[in-house]
Formats: C-alpha cells, structure tokens, sequence
C-alpha cells in the first residue's frame, strides 16, 4: 500500500521516497505541514 501525505498549509499532496516521516513539505518547505494553521482571534 503507498501511503501519501497532506500538506496542511499549502494543500500539496505527494508520495514519500522513505517510509519515515518527512521533515519538511517539498512545495512550501513548511516544517509544520502536518499541523493545521491557528487562526487568530479580534479581541473586541
């Protein structure tokens, strides 16, 4: 089975050449691709 990964951040999808887990997303080079983006709150 080939296993894919997401980038959370920019959306890229890719297939890995090692079967441990990347360091970094190879489109936008974010090291916290698997990690949804915070969304900051107003204080209002």
């Amino acid at each position: 089975m080939v296993t894919r990964h997401k980038c959370l951040r920019c959306g890229h999808i890719w297939i890995p050449r090692q079967d441990k887990k990347p360091k970094w997303c190879p489109k936008c080079a974010s090291p916290y691709w698997d990690k949804p983006r915070k969304v900051k709150k107003e204080n209002k």
